[in-house]
């Protein structure tokens, strides 16, 4: 059975996915969890059927076979050909008459603002940026990592880290208290230890990203290496969201610009207030805030804007996840 107007909301990220069925009057009807969605590691058709585990338990409770549109906000869909690519992928599904595929960033852009007008950074294993106006333009970056100018994320930050801490410790760089903290995080006693920890896999590979929250809690405590590494993170941040604004041509107006993600949403206090002192003297009319309310809610308002929903009805559906 589908309900006319339903949309099926996904946000799928690398560790998680969540689902949600929503009314044409913003009523939440059912809602999932799954697990981590990962085309480049897995493929696209074990990819797919990790979100199919958890559209088929929401459509179960919610009594329906298929909606009117699927809203999809999917990690690794990081350009527009891989967009038409996931969107062909889920249309076979049939799990929706239309489908709609966008990087996971918009959602987390779209469930910190009110109307789709604004810019959102997210910071979390990578870092990628997207502005939206509601006339459907929008700014982006390949977000592919170094290939594609990156740098940050919790995962170039542990990479950074290391590499200050290990020239620290062989006498070719200058000191750091990383050269200590890093390896006291694992319970060793020397850069070393952990070099050989991790290229014989004694500390398995996924463990780095454990370091990126040493690394602010050393910059917390005074230390100029790991203060310096948390200002380069504070710049890039600023300059991704600086060329969405001028892409947008929204530099001369009020614009919200949120931040998301494990890293910008952990409350590092250098961190937060350099980034807002930076766009305060570069973007003054630039409002930033972090986005706490979960990405699956801007993937639903997404799908509800398709649709033409008023503002009662997205009310509707924040209200239901910020409760």
């Amino acid at each position: 059975m589908g309900l006319t107007g339903c949309v099926l909301a996904i946000d799928a990220g690398n560790s998680k996915t969540d689902v949600a069925v929503v009314a044409a009057d913003g009523d939440v009807l059912a809602t999932a969890r799954g697990g981590g969605f990962r085309p480049p590691i897995v493929g696209v058709t074990a990819a797919v059927d990790v979100l199919a585990e958890a559209v088929g338990r929401a459509y179960a409770a919610a009594g329906v076979t298929s909606v009117a549109h699927v809203s999809a906000c999917l990690a690794n869909a990081d350009l527009p050909v891989e967009e038409e690519q996931l969107a062909a992928a889920l249309h076979a599904r049939a799990w929706g008459t239309t489908v709609d595929v966008r990087n996971d960033t918009f959602a987390v852009l779209r469930a910190g603002v009110a109307e789709p007008r604004g810019v959102a950074v997210v910071c979390g294993a990578g870092i990628n940026c997207v502005g939206m106006r509601p006339d459907g333009r929008t700014a982006r970056f390949p977000a592919l990592g170094r290939i594609s100018g990156d740098w940050g994320g919790g995962w170039g930050l542990a990479e950074e880290a290391l590499w200050h801490a290990a020239r620290a410790e062989d006498g070719r760089g200058g000191p750091t208290a990383l050269a200590r903290t890093l390896p006291a995080h694992f319970g060793l006693d020397s850069m070393y230890a952990l070099i050989e920890a991790l290229h014989l896999e004694h500390v398995a590979p996924a463990r780095r990203h454990e370091l990126a929250p040493v690394l602010f809690a050393t910059a917390a405590q005074g230390d100029p290496v790991a203060r310096t590494v948390v200002d380069r993170l504070a710049e890039e941040v600023v300059a991704m969201a600086m060329v969405a604004l001028t892409r947008l041509d929204l530099l001369s107006e009020e614009t919200p610009v949120l931040l998301g993600g494990g890293v910008l949403a952990a409350g590092h206090a250098q961190l937060n207030d350099g980034v807002r002192d930076l766009l305060a003297f570069r973007a003054p009319k630039a409002v930033p805030r972090v986005v706490t309310a979960p990405p699956v809610l801007g993937a639903a308002l997404l799908g509800l804007d398709r649709a033409g929903a008023g503002d009662e009805v997205q009310e509707r559906v924040r209200a239901h996840y910020q409760s």
